[in-house]
């Protein structure tokens, strides 16, 4: 096998992780459990249905913001329920919860 050979099996191996990952990822999680958690864990702060209206908190993002921000992907959202932030309780969401509740923010996103 060359070098060219391997690089290119080596290309499509990973692209085809990235694809298979990310389909997994999107059947990860059940939104109904996640809006059931995010009514209970987020809903003090948070606006967490689709609803016309503001967080309680003027700080706290509606979570159909959150959904709709440019870029926001699974990934992301498990990224930003990790980090501590400045004007948001620090809490610990394990990773089953946190699935759930990033599939429940993802059904928010509006279709273009």
């Amino acid at each position: 096998m060359s070098a060219n050979s391997f690089a290119s099996g080596a290309t499509v191996t990973a692209m085809l992780s990235v694809i298979c990952g990310s389909a997994y990822s999107a059947q990860v999680g059940s939104a109904e459990q996640g809006l059931r958690l995010s009514r209970e864990a987020c809903a003090t702060c948070h606006l967490v249905v689709k609803s016309t209206g503001r967080s309680t908190n003027s700080d706290a993002p509606t979570f159909v913001a959150i959904a709709n921000t440019p870029g926001m992907t699974s990934a992301a959202l498990r990224v930003a329920l990790q980090t501590s932030h400045r004007t948001m309780p620090n809490f610990v969401i394990k990773d089953d919860d946190a699935d759930s509740v990033i599939a429940y923010i993802l059904t928010l996103k509006e279709s273009k």
